[in-house]
């Protein structure tokens, strides 16, 4: 076109010229992917700074338990690569009878690769690492998948990779689940999913999505089958909308499907056999575990680690901070369902809203509640003893509407920056606008951390060495189990070069293979009495039976020795207690030690 004896204009209405100078100075798209990858990875950083500042020594200030069992289990990973360990099981932790690691998510799939960092600055660096690539690389694997087969405008792809990545549900996680929010491959293998009813080569396709689901089996399966109820609804509410697709789609798609499965069973088959019916495997979760929802009202409240998060006032709405897996805020669910109803026409948006719906509603769990109140029945409960549900924790359903509210919020920015021109001033302003509104309150900051007790250096520098031998153990005080679990983090310290007993795990109750899971091993008598003393700071004078509980118990676990910090909180009080069976401790380094192989070799 040209303007009335004006210069030549683009389809846009823009001059001509104007357009070439912005086609000219146009990054490449490698630079702009660089660009965006910059820019997760400082926000990753930001995030987890207060972790950076002394990886050995910070925490979260609850929970602790969970980033000592993942540096054990990375731990782990190094002597399955240096010492070629068996790496589904392990009896170095929880000894004599071990733990099932195909049972407990020991991250072997990230584990592995962090071999090297692990080597050269120690398991907590190697956490805080998986922390920030965690969050930054699911950004950007969900960023290029959308610039690349969802959406046309770079930046809508950089918002939904950006909320996907920097979520209030990935927030929650950060601190306690690495495997968690390490979901880079998710987008990779929805897409794979979703191009296979059109595919060309199904028995390549379904190779290649194979690959990646056994992968993300070694990261975490849970996410895996999340991935795979999602794709299923998603598939089912496109073919809803569109029956005639069937037609064409049912051949590669039942193609490609089939070959994953039998190349990714053959991948898998011994893994889950270990995992379903080796040593120390259970079968469902506890029922406390079962019964975790989301409160109504967490949909609509910011995210505690969030700009706008009030932790106080989310207390009662998710199980613990570890599980904000809602938390969109008021503006977000806001636009999210202007966003359906705008751009309701595309079946697109129409088959992510059923899908993110159908989620939100199961990730209630057994009982629906307001703010705590009035609680009613929830679908959940049809569906939580179901084989394979019957280990899943229903709030992270959220983590599914997460990806859909995500790509969403893509989509929309694509439409508002890509509408005629006569529309898209105004068009474009709202929709910045709404954004705004919506993200701003949930913006990133910085985790929470608070600090942690040093591993003594009565085990970094190897004293432990001349008391312990390969078939005993070193029974840290408290005895490690759930809210105990510096003895797993001394482990993990002196690369796993000693056994412990007890320890935060999932294990079948009372230790039969194949019963309900529950947290932690066999119920333990002087752990259980240590545990009490440790709370309370009494010193407990035990009573024969006690004794002799204890003596066996000890003697059962093969220990050598008995180790407790002098810092230890109620220290003073557990050292007395522990004479009560063990006899007087000696002090070596920053430790109080009890040599109890006299004790235990009289048994053998």
């Amino acid at each position: 076109m040209r303007r009335d004896g004006g210069e030549p204009e683009d389809a846009d209405g823009r001059p001509a010229a104007t357009a070439r100078r912005r086609l000219r100075w146009r990054w490449p798209t490698w630079r702009r992917d660089l660009a965006v990858l910059g820019l997760f990875l400082l926000a990753g950083i930001w995030v987890t700074g207060q972790i950076w500042l002394n990886p050995a020594r910070r925490v979260a200030p609850l929970y602790s338990s969970d980033p000592a069992q993942v540096q054990f289990f990375l731990a782990h990973s190094v002597r399955v690569v240096l010492h070629g360990e068996f790496p589904f099981f392990t009896d170095r932790l929880n000894y004599p009878d071990g733990v099932n690691l195909m049972a407990n998510t020991a991250i072997l799939g990230l584990g592995i690769p962090m071999v090297p960092v692990t080597l050269l600055f120690g398991p907590a660096v190697s956490f805080v690492v998986l922390v920030t690539l965690g969050l930054a690389g699911t950004a950007y694997a969900w960023y290029y998948v959308l610039s690349r087969h969802v959406v046309r405008l770079p930046l809508a792809a950089a918002v939904g990779g950006w909320f996907l990545g920097f979520s209030p549900a990935m927030l929650s996680h950060a601190n306690w689940h690495p495997n968690i929010i390490s979901q880079f491959l998710l987008p990779f293998i929805v897409w794979r999913v979703v191009t296979l009813s059109r595919s060309r080569r199904p028995v390549r396709d379904g190779l290649v999505l194979a690959l990646l689901i056994t992968y993300q089996a070694f990261i975490n399966e849970e996410i895996l089958l999340f991935t795979a109820l999602a794709c299923l609804v998603f598939l089912l509410a496109v073919l809803v909308q569109e029956p005639g697709r069937w037609r064409g789609a049912w051949r590669p798609l039942a193609i490609g499907i089939a070959v994953c499965a039998v190349f990714a069973s053959a991948l898998l088959a011994y893994p889950l056999h270990i995992q379903f019916t080796g040593p120390q495997a259970y079968h469902g979760l506890s029922d406390a575990v079962q019964n975790y929802g989301n409160d109504l009202a967490a949909f609509v409240n910011p995210g505690s680690a969030t700009l706008g998060g009030n932790p106080r006032g989310n207390a009662n709405l998710a199980p613990n901070y570890s599980e904000e897996n809602a938390f969109f805020g008021w503006g977000l669910v806001l636009i999210s369902v202007a966003i359906v109803v705008w751009l309701r026409r595309e079946r697109l948006v129409r088959a992510l809203a059923a899908t993110g719906l159908i989620f939100a509603v199961l990730s209630l769990g057994e009982q629906v509640s307001y703010w705590h109140r009035g609680a009613v029945w929830g679908p959940w409960e049809l569906l939580v003893r179901a084989p394979l549900l019957d280990a899943v924790v229903p709030t992270r359903f959220g983590l599914i509407t997460t990806v859909t509210v995500g790509v969403l919020l893509a989509i929309a920015v694509d439409r508002a920056w890509t509408i005629p021109a006569a529309d898209r001033r105004a068009v474009r302003a709202v929709t910045a606008t709404a954004l705004a509104l919506a993200l701003v309150p949930i913006l990133p900051i910085p985790l929470v951390e608070t600090s942690r007790p040093a591993v003594p250096h009565f085990i970094t520098s190897g004293q432990w060495k001349q008391y312990v031998a390969g078939d005993q153990t070193l029974v840290p005080i408290p005895v490690p189990a759930m809210g105990h679990t510096n003895g797993m983090r001394w482990a993990a310290a002196a690369d796993l070069g000693f056994k412990i007993p007890g320890g935060y795990f999932l294990a079948p109750r009372n230790g039969n293979t194949g019963d309900p899971g529950r947290f932690g091993g066999r119920p333990s008598g002087v752990g259980e009495l240590l545990d009490d003393v440790a709370s309370t700071g009494r010193t407990v004078k035990p009573g024969d039976r006690q004794r002799r509980r204890a003596l066996d118990e000890l003697r059962y676990w093969h220990a050598a020795i008995l180790v407790l910090p002098v810092t230890e909180h109620n220290a003073e009080a557990l050292r007395a207690t522990v004479e009560q069976f063990a006899g007087p401790a000696q002090r070596q380094s920053d430790v109080w030690v009890w040599d109890v192989r006299p004790l235990t070799a009289r048994a053998a």
